[in-house]
């Protein structure tokens, strides 16, 4: 449910939705599937584009009956790549949702590439516009060994990162702990 309701928002908005969803006993994939699409929109408003969300969430807790009955223990029995592939299928889940998912939730070892990791790479000039979402995630998948709990704490790392140093505006580089490893033209341009 997180990996959908964060798409374009902070997690603190996420948590009050979640909480809403909690109170209200529906955080089920019965219970989600159960409510209407505006009752669902309306507990989740604090997470931005709300009635989308609903329809999104509404798509996966109805993936999640229609391929495993309901179970994510059945769907996280499933190989990785075969699993991200279906994922990929269900509306309104785009790479980054299919990599939290399979992540946080499943425990994958798959790199979730996300705005953060985005910025970083370009300031420090290790990617730029060109890149595609898949080719900075193989990038990091093939440079680290597969364990899910490393990939967890590297983005934790970069989400910290991101949010105190590298940000879009008035960036922090000189207070930066990464400072030291841009590139001396980059460095200059700050």
């Amino acid at each position: 449910m997180g990996a959908i309701l964060t798409q374009n928002t902070s997690w603190t908005n996420v948590r009050r939705a979640i909480v809403a969803l909690r109170q209200k006993k529906l955080l089920s994939a019965p219970a989600m599937e159960a409510i209407s699409d505006s009752q669902l929109a309306e507990l989740i408003r604090s997470s931005g584009y709300y009635r989308q969300k609903a329809r999104k969430l509404k798509a996966f807790v109805r993936f999640l009956r229609t391929n495993y009955q309901g179970s994510l223990h059945r769907m996280f029995g499933v190989p990785t790549e075969l699993l991200r592939t279906e994922l990929l299928s269900v509306h309104g889940i785009g790479p980054e949702t299919a990599d939290s998912i399979l992540l946080y939730a499943g425990a994958r070892p798959v790199f979730v590439v996300d705005a953060y990791t985005r910025r970083i790479l370009q300031r420090h000039g290790l990617a730029d516009q060109r890149h595609s979402y898949e080719e900075i995630r193989m990038s990091f998948e093939e440079s680290l060994p597969a364990d899910a709990s490393l990939f967890n704490e590297y983005h934790a790392l970069i989400v910290h990162t991101g949010k105190h140093f590298c940000r879009p505006k008035n960036p922090r580089c000189s207070e930066c702990p990464l400072y030291s490893f841009l590139p001396p033209a980059i460095e200059e341009a700050r």
